[in-house]
C-alpha cells in the first residue's frame, strides 16, 4: 500500500473514546506519526480503528463513548484495532430501561417550506404519479410483467402526466400457511403498499384464481378509498394517536378494514387469469391493458400542487455501511431528520438489529411510556425470532461492513441510530402496518435493505433516503430514492449513482449541518419531480415481503 500524500487524518467520536478511525484514502502505513505524536505500529486501512492508548486484555474498546468490544489480548497504543481482536459485548437487556426520560426543549417550527405534490382522496400526498398493478401471487408475475411492458410502450405515451407503470411483484400468495398468526405481516404489507401515496388511490389487481391469498382477503371491502370527484376536497389523512403500538401481528387484523380517510367503498378492480372468458395468452394481456387504461386516464388528470413540507413521509435507511456511515452520512441525515420533524413531516427510521444495542437511547427519547414499551415489545419479538433460527444480532454484519472498518454489530448500531437525529420518538409502526401520525417514528423492520424498504413503502413513505459507504446501486420503482455516499472517494467513483457526497464532512470541507440542509432542500426538489440517479437509470430492486410464518 503506497504511503498517503495527505496529512494523517483521524476522527474521534467522543473525548472518552480510546480509538479513532483513519480517514485518509488508502489508510495510513505503519510508522506514520499522528498529530498527537502517536506513531502507528501497523498499517491501518481507511475507516479502521487505531488504538489511542494501551488497552489491556479484557479492557473496553470505546467508540461513541460506548464499549464496542473487549480486548482479547493486550492492544498497544498505535495498533490497528479490528474484529479479530475484540469480544462482542452481550446484548443490552430489555428490563430496567430508561422510559421517556429525555425531555428536550421543543425546537422552533420550520415554516414556509413547500413542494409540488399530488393530493390523494385519503388526504395523503404523493411525490410521484404512478400506476401500480398489485399481484395476489407470484404465479402471475410473468403475465403481469409482459402486460406492463406493453402498457409502457403502447399506452403510457398517451398519458404524459403519469410517471410510470410498475408491477408490485412478490413471492407470496400461495404455498404458505395463510392462516398462521404471523401471516398477517406479509398480507398487510402488500395491502398497504398497494395504497401507497405515490399510486394515487388507483388500485388494480391481477389474480390467478386458485391462490390462497384471494383478492378480497388482500383488499377487503372498504379498504380502497373512493376517488373524489373533481373539485371535491380530499379527506384529511388520519393523524395523532399511539400509531401502530404493539408486537408484529398486533393491531389491525388482515381481515379488517384499513384506515383510509373515507367510509365510502370503491369497487375492487381484479383481472383473474383463470376466468373462463380468457381464451389464450393475449386475451389475458388485453384484459390487463384494458383495465389499466381506465386507471391511467384518471391518473393523467391529476396535477401537482403546492403542499407544505409537512406532507413528506420519509424513510431513512443505510446499507453497504462502513465506519464513515456513523461519522458523515448518518449524522447529516439525523440533522435533516430534525429539520423535517420541525417542518411537521414524518420520518421513519428502522432496522431492528441495527438499533438493538442502543435500545436505551431510544426508550429514553420516547414521548410516552406507551411508545417506549412498544419499542421494547418489538425488540423482544425480534430477539425471539432470531433465536428460532439459532442466531443472534451478530449475524447482521457483512464482510463488506468489516472491510469498511465496522468490527461488529454494536459499533454498526451506534452509527446507524444517529440517522434518527435528536427529536422525540412519537410512535412505533409494526412491520407491514401503515404509519398513522406525524413526527419521528420507529418502524420495526429487519435490517435487510430490500425488506426494510418494502416495509417502509407499506408504512406510507413517499420519499426514501439511503446512505452507503461501500456502495450499492439500490433503488425502488415505487418511490424516489436519494443516495448518500459516506466517503468522497465513493461519490467520485460512483458520480452518476450517488446524489449527495457526505464525505466532505470527514475532510472538513462541509459541516454536518451544511450537508443536512443540502439534503433537506434536495428532498423538496425530488418530491417536486426532480429525478434521482436511481430513477434516471431505472435501478429498481425487487419488493421482498417479510414472512416469518411457515411455508407449506
Amino acid at each position: 500500500m503506497p504511503a498517503t500524500t495527505q496529512a494523517p487524518l483521524t476522527i474521534l467520536m467522543h473525548e472518552r473514546d480510546n480509538v479513532a478511525i483513519v480517514a485518509n484514502d488508502g489508510g495510513l502505513p505503519a510508522g506514520t506519526t499522528l498529530a498527537s505524536g502517536l506513531v502507528l505500529r501497523d498499517h491501518v486501512p481507511q475507516g479502521h480503528k487505531v488504538a489511542l492508548a494501551d488497552v489491556p486484555a479484557d479492557g473496553a474498546v470505546r467508540r461513541y463513548n460506548v464499549p464496542i468490544g473487549y480486548a482479547l489480548k493486550d492492544i498497544p497504543a498505535g495498533s490497528w484495532v479490528h474484529e479479530r481482536l475484540l469480544k462482542m459485548p452481550s446484548a443490552r437487556g430489555l428490563d430496567d430501561l430508561p422510559i421517556a426520560t429525555v425531555k428536550p426543549a421543543p425546537l422552533p417550527p420550520l415554516e414556509g417550506y413547500t413542494f409540488e405534490g399530488y393530493r390523494n382522496p385519503d388526504g395523503s400526498v404523493g411525490t410521484r404519479n404512478i400506476l401500480a398493478i398489485t399481484q395476489t401471487v407470484q404465479c402471475v408475475a410473468g403475465v403481469t410483467e409482459f402486460a406492463v411492458q406493453r402498457i409502457k410502450s403502447e399506452l403510457l405515451p398517451k398519458y404524459p402526466n403519469v410517471d410510470d407503470v410498475v408491477a408490485l411483484e412478490h413471492t407470496y400468495g400461495c404455498g404458505v400457511a395463510i392462516d398462521a398468526p404471523d401471516a398477517v405481516i406479509p398480507i398487510r404489507t402488500l395491502r398497504n403498499i398497494s395504497l401507497n401515496p405515490n399510486f394515487g388511490g388507483e388500485v388494480m389487481v391481477v389474480s390467478l384464481g386458485c391462490e390462497k391469498l384471494q383478492p378480497e382477503r388482500l383488499l377487503p371491502p372498504g379498504s380502497i378509498p373512493l376517488q373524489a370527484a373533481p373539485g371535491t376536497p380530499a379527506a384529511s389523512a388520519p393523524q395523532g394517536g399511539a400509531a401502530g403500538l404493539g408486537r408484529p401481528g398486533a393491531g389491525t387484523d388482515e381481515r379488517n378494514v384499513a384506515d383510509v380517510g373515507t367510509t365510502e367503498e370503491a369497487k375492487l378492480d381484479v383481472v383473474c387469469l383463470q376466468d373462463d372468458r380468457h381464451v389464450g395468452f393475449m386475451s389475458m394481456i388485453d384484459s390487463v391493458m384494458r383495465q389499466a387504461e381506465e386507471h391511467l386516464e384518471r391518473l393523467n388528470a391529476r396535477r401537482r400542487e403546492t403542499v407544505p413540507a409537512s406532507e413528506l413521509v420519509v424513510g431513512v435507511q443505510c446499507g453497504g455501511s462502513d465506519a464513515f456511515s456513523g461519522v458523515t452520512a448518518n449524522p447529516a441525515v439525523g440533522f435533516c431528520t430534525d429539520l423535517l420533524v420541525r417542518a411537521g413531516a414524518t420520518v421513519m427510521f428502522s432496522e431492528v438489529t441495527e438499533v438493538r444495542d442502543g435500545i436505551d437511547q431510544l426508550t429514553s427519547r420516547a414521548t410516552t411510556p406507551e411508545v417506549a414499551e412498544a419499542m421494547i415489545r418489538e425488540m423482544a419479538w425480534y430477539d425471539a425470532y432470531l433465536n428460532k433460527g439459532r442466531v443472534d444480532r451478530s449475524a447482521n454484519t457483512t464482510p463488506g461492513n468489516k472491510k469498511g472498518g465496522l468490527s461488529n454489530i454494536v459499533e454498526k448500531a451506534m452509527g446507524s441510530i444517529v440517522k434518527s437525529g435528536s427529536a422525540p420518538i412519537s410512535g412505533v409502526v409494526p412491520p407491514g402496518e401503515k404509519a398513522r401520525q406525524r413526527g419521528l417514528l420507529y418502524a420495526a423492520t429487519p435490517a435487510s435493505d430490500f425488506i426494510c424498504g418494502t416495509l417502509q413503502l407499506a408504512a406510507g413513505m413517499n420519499l426514501h433516503v439511503f446512505t452507503t459507504g461501500r456502495g450499492t446501486p439500490y433503488g425502488l420503482a415505487q418511490v424516489p430514492v436519494i443516495k448518500v455516499a459516506t466517503r468522497s472517494d465513493l461519490a467520485r467513483r460512483w458520480h452518476d449513482l450517488m446524489d449527495v457526497d457526505a464525505g466532505t464532512i470527514a475532510t472538513g470541507e462541509k459541516t454536518i449541518e451544511q450537508v443536512g440542509w443540502e439534503m433537506f432542500r434536495l428532498m423538496l426538489d425530488v418530491a417536486s419531480g426532480r429525478k434521482t440517479w436511481a430513477e434516471h437509470w431505472k435501478l429498481h430492486n425487487a419488493l421482498v415481503l417479510f414472512n416469518p410464518a411457515p411455508v407449506t
